[in-house]
Formats: structure tokens, sequence, C-alpha cells
């Protein structure tokens, strides 16, 4: 499949204030994003968007404590994202994709429910610089059009480091 590192976790947290508390002031993570129920927060010497989400238990998914959400493993090309897609399909383990502007996703189930996230990240030097976080469907024909069907992704997300 070409899955080559683990891009980033998601967490169901009790308390999301007291969760940001403590990855900002123990682990020195800088919040990138903030929403209703959910923080983005990135590592300090990190070039991703995010390395970890964090969304309020009683948020996103009341059934949900603290726990793990997903893991995000990347892929090289948009084309192992399409492989990726097909495999899943095929399992019946696909469960979504979507569009996160400098990330193009798709999200899957094990056989016990958990869920995972297959990622491709846009090259740096491919960002026009109006990427902006969010969930908008994906269109991976669209993508692979626009970007290259085997174009290598961006190592870890393609933000310039500071």
């Amino acid at each position: 499949m070409g899955i080559h590192q683990l891009n980033h976790a998601v967490l169901y947290v009790g308390e999301l204030a007291r969760s940001v508390e403590f990855y900002t002031g123990v682990l020195d993570f800088v919040v990138v994003t903030e929403l209703p129920g959910a923080a983005f927060l990135r590592a300090a010497d990190s070039t991703n968007d995010h390395d970890l989400g964090l969304f309020q238990g009683s948020g996103a998914r009341p059934a949900h404590g603290a726990g793990l959400y997903h893991l995000a493993w990347e892929v090289g090309t948009l084309g192992e994202l399409a492989q990726t897609r097909d495999r899943l399909a095929s399992a019946g383990a696909l469960v979504g994709a979507s569009d996160h502007g400098t990330t193009k996703s798709l999200y899957g189930k094990d056989p016990d429910g958990l869920e995972f996230e297959i990622v491709w990240l846009v090259p740096r030097d491919l960002l026009t610089g109006d990427e902006r976080m969010g969930i908008e469907p994906l269109d991976l024909p669209g993508e692979i059009a626009r970007y290259g069907r085997d174009t290598r992704g961006g190592i870890g997300v393609s933000i310039p480091v500071q």
C-alpha cells in the first residue's frame, strides 16, 4: 500500500481545555486551529499542519469518552491513495473520503470498528497559500488531474518552517 509513516493522532478527551493546557504547557505543542469542541495542535519542531487533534468526548461523538479516535498513515502518491480506496471499498471497510485542503484523506474501519485515516499530503511547492483546514468531499479523480497520479506527497505537511 505504500504507507511510510504515521502523520497525526486524534483523541477524544474528557475535558478539551485541560488537554490543550497539558499538551501546550507540558509538551510545547502549539494550537493551530480551534473549532467548537475541537483543537488541532502542532509539535514545536513539526512541519505538519497538525500533529494532534483533540475532540471533546461529549462533542462530536457523544457515545465516546476519552480515548483514541483515529490514526493517520501517509501514502506517497495519489495513485497509491486511489489503490487504497479501491482495496478498502472491496473489503467493505471504506467509511469516508475528505479533502482537508493540504491533505487528501480516506477513512476506514478495521474489523473491530476502529477508525483510521490514509492520507496524501500536498507537496510544499504546490501549495497556493489559500488552503484552509476544513472538511470537504474528496474528488480523487479531480485531485489526480490537478496534482498528478505519481506526484510524491509532502513530508509531514508541506508548510514552511518558521
